[in-house]
């Protein structure tokens, strides 16, 4: 480890206590399966890049384990602090599109719902679980991340 990253905190497990196994069959026109077979979809490109939509892609996958990931460090950073969030909800959005490398990137935009906290509780809360998700530790620094608490 540099001493760059450990000034900015070293977000690396110290234990692997779980691994998820995904293998995709024809990329972006095919399917996704899960080792344990509760995964089992049909990819397909979105209308906007080209496709004909009739399946799932990679944006709203990571959408959804980005949203439920960040919802749970969220239920967990309250929980230690004493709070009840049931009613909470956070919601993505994962953009695509073309980069300055030839290549392609990703956006983020979490929409977090606190309805019974105050803004400034809220704000402290969702700002800890940003530092808790394992997606956020991941994707820090990579790609913009934007948090709207609404």
């Amino acid at each position: 480890m540099t001493e760059a990253t450990a000034a900015a905190g070293d977000t690396r497990p110290t234990k692997i206590m779980y691994v998820a196994e995904a293998t995709a069959h024809g990329g972006r026109e095919g399917y996704v399966t899960s080792q344990d077979g509760q995964l089992d979809l049909k990819v397909a490109m979105p209308p906007q890049l080209g496709g004909d939509g009739n399946g799932t892609n990679p944006e709203q996958l990571f959408a959804a384990g980005y949203s439920s990931c960040f919802h749970n460090a969220l239920i967990l950073v309250g929980n230690r602090e004493g709070y009840d969030l049931t009613g909470s909800t956070v919601a993505a959005k994962v953009g695509i599109g073309p980069n300055k490398q030839r290549g392609y990137g990703l956006a983020v935009a979490l929409s977090v719902s606190l309805p019974v906290l105050d803004p400034d509780l809220a704000t402290r809360l969702v700002d800890a679980a940003h530092e808790v998700c394992p997606y956020s530790n991941a994707t820090r620094g990579n790609i913009d991340v934007t948090i709207l608490l609404g």
